[in-house]
């Protein structure tokens, strides 16, 4: 990557702080959907850091405010990983298996944006469906 000016290396960096602070804290408030991501040695084994550039890129493409990363240790279903676990407001978790690049960001797009779970990649359901 060629960087040819101080105002690109400033947008660069703009973006990369996003990420980072979108990592680290997100969004606080009530409707904070939290995404919990193994990354245990399991779960790095498996893919998880490319599982979670997938969920920070999506987050970040559709400029959502109100999601959390959070990097985990084991969640106890290795054979599953990587595991992305969804955590929304008033909703029981939803725990998430062999989540790749475009399984996160189905996460993001269907879980997420139109409630539609992903019912081939659950390994934990926890609510009742009727």
């Amino acid at each position: 990557m060629n960087i040819k000016s101080l105002d690109e290396l400033k947008e660069i960096r703009e973006k990369s702080l996003k990420k980072v602070n979108l990592r680290e804290t997100g969004e606080s408030g009530e409707d904070t959907i939290e995404l919990m991501v193994g990354m245990a040695t399991c779960g790095i084994a498996a893919g998880a850091r490319v599982t979670l550039e997938a969920l920070l890129d999506e987050i970040n493409k559709q400029d959502l405010k109100n999601i959390r990363v959070v990097q985990v240790g084991c969640l106890g279903y290795c054979h599953s990983e990587p595991i992305v676990q969804v955590n929304e407001p008033g909703k029981e978790p939803i725990l998430y298996g062999k989540v790749d690049d475009a399984k996160a960001r189905d996460i993001i797009n269907k879980h997420i944006l139109k409630h539609e779970l992903l019912d081939d990649s659950i390994i934990i359901n926890t609510f009742d469906k009727a």
